[in-house]
């Protein structure tokens, strides 16, 4: 999970995972919402649980990509949402929770949402890159940040994650319902002791088909692996009618699409079959391949060429732009809500590479960034399924929760509308998944998924960070007493 060098040999590592998501329902979508029995520790961070509650007088964005509507009444019952539209009437002994000057949009589908972040070096000397579990901090986090389901994308402990779903779902802990991954399908080469390193295509198989039975519904090829391993896998999962995705290097994008991949993170900033000298099952230097990409545009014929390609393969891509600004020399926001977030060693060494990276000189990434902005859009124009994820990875900074907002805020920057936006991090990552009958609009029938911010999206999408409550299967939760459980804490738990 190496991101590319920058300036003076900044070295970050990110991830990548061949998410597959069952189409089966057993598999991929969660049980039918309902109240949930809670346990008192995730009580003390809700602020309702009534079973019948209605928001009054709220903008509703529903995720379909439509226009905002005005004044609107959504009624919750029983954790699913019950009615929707102007003129709802109230039953008796309801909870009125009062929207004027809010908005409310589905809740937030991370499609590249990992568990972990990478750990402050004792030794900063040390090359080998360490990727802990937050296990306690993140659930909290993409929960207060208006992230209620969220796929894994890529595991290093992927036992843990298996485990914190399960708690999760019991009502034992707070957090957003879970699609797991399973472990890292890499080749030969990994820069962590955390993946296993595959040794063949009977490996890549025995380890998908083992990870499916422990619970894993998805998985991500990684950086080095084989066609030959990429073909196993993908064969395995479709077996069990589960999608795979990857964070390539040592195999293009349209070598992926042919060998019948279903998801691509991250965009043109990892595909490296446009590098020249390029050979097959081998990722050639990273540094030099972004340079080149940096070259590119959008209109070339090679990229209008995998556009086309992607599209009539039905591959999605999954865009994690806040993980690429970070390596543009100046460019992502100094955010105070991230650096309370983060334990204090690991603040300074974040703050310390930042610098380092605003003083690189003739950085390739400021070109690299607005291409892949342009190949996104582009890909959607063309009828391709664009999905929306942080990836909280690199040197640190993107932070579970606040990332996903902040991707959003950049779909927009690179050309969408606000409420096509917010479609592309909600209704998309729940279809992609199968998961659409119950997640990511507001509907009538679907669980009560939903966030409720102040501001109005519609118009300055920076209000999306304005959080005020958070449904997850109708029960309301604090995210101020979220953030402050989790305050100070990424990078060690």
């Amino acid at each position: 999970m190496h991101y590319p060098s920058s300036g003076r040999g900044v070295r970050a590592a990110w991830v990548v995972a061949i998410a597959c998501v069952g189409v089966a329902a057993t598999l991929s979508t969660p049980a039918r919402a309902a109240m949930p029995v809670l346990s008192p520790q995730v009580q003390a961070y809700v602020v309702h649980a009534e079973p019948l509650l209605a928001i009054t007088h709220v903008r509703v964005i529903d995720g379909h990509g439509t226009r905002a509507n005005e004044n609107q009444t959504v009624l919750l019952r029983d954790g699913r949402i019950a009615a929707v539209g102007r003129h709802v009437k109230l039953p008796a002994g309801v909870t009125v929770v009062d929207g004027s000057g809010q908005t409310l949009i589905p809740g937030l589908v991370g499609m590249h949402d990992h568990m972990f972040y990478p750990a402050p070096k004792v030794n900063p000397a040390a090359k080998e890159a360490i990727y802990p579990e937050q296990a306690s901090s993140f659930p909290k986090l993409y929960l207060a940040g208006g992230v209620t389901t969220i796929r894994t994308t890529g595991s290093t402990e992927p036992y843990t994650d298996l485990e914190l779903k399960k708690a999760i779902d019991a009502g034992r802990i707070p957090g957003p319902k879970m699609h797991t991954t399973g472990p890292y399908l890499e080749g030969k080469g990994s820069f962590t002791p955390q993946m296993h390193e595959l040794v063949d295509a009977d490996d890549a198989r025995n380890t998908v088909n083992y990870w499916m039975d422990e619970g894993a519904t998805s998985f991500k090829a990684y950086m080095h692996i084989t066609r030959a391993e990429l073909s196993a896998a993908i064969a395995a999962a479709h077996a069990k009618g589960i999608k795979v995705t990857g964070h390539l290097c040592s195999i293009g994008f349209t070598e992926a699409a042919d060998l019948g991949i279903d998801d691509l993170e991250h965009g043109l900033f990892v595909d490296t079959e446009f590098t020249a000298g390029k050979q097959p099952d081998v990722c050639p230097d990273t540094k030099a391949a972004v340079a080149h990409m940096a070259t590119l545009s959008v209109d070339d014929p090679e990229i209008r060429g995998l556009i086309r390609h992607l599209v009539a393969k039905h591959v999605a891509v999954t865009s994690t732009l806040p993980v690429f600004e970070t390596f543009v020399p100046g460019r992502a926001p100094q955010d105070a809500r991230v650096l309370d977030a983060m334990l204090p060693q690991t603040r300074a060494e974040y703050l310390k590479t930042r610098e380092r990276v605003a003083a690189t000189k003739n950085s390739p990434w400021p070109q690299a960034f607005q291409l892949e902005m342009a190949f996104e859009r582009a890909f959607v124009k063309a009828g391709g399924t664009l999905l929306a994820g942080l990836d909280p990875t690199g040197y640190g900074g993107v932070i579970a929760g606040y990332g996903d907002q902040r991707e959003v805020e950049l779909l927009v920057e690179a050309g969408f509308t606000p409420v096509q936006a917010i479609r592309i991090a909600t209704l998309n990552g729940a279809r992609f998944m199968g998961a659409d009958k119950e997640i990511g609009s507001i509907d009538v029938g679907k669980a009560a998924d939903l966030v409720l911010v102040k501001g109005n999206p519609a118009k300055n999408i920076k209000d999306i960070e304005n959080v005020s409550l958070v449904f997850k299967d109708g029960v309301g939760y604090d995210p101020a007493k979220l953030v402050k459980a989790a305050d100070g804490t990424v990078g060690l738990r």
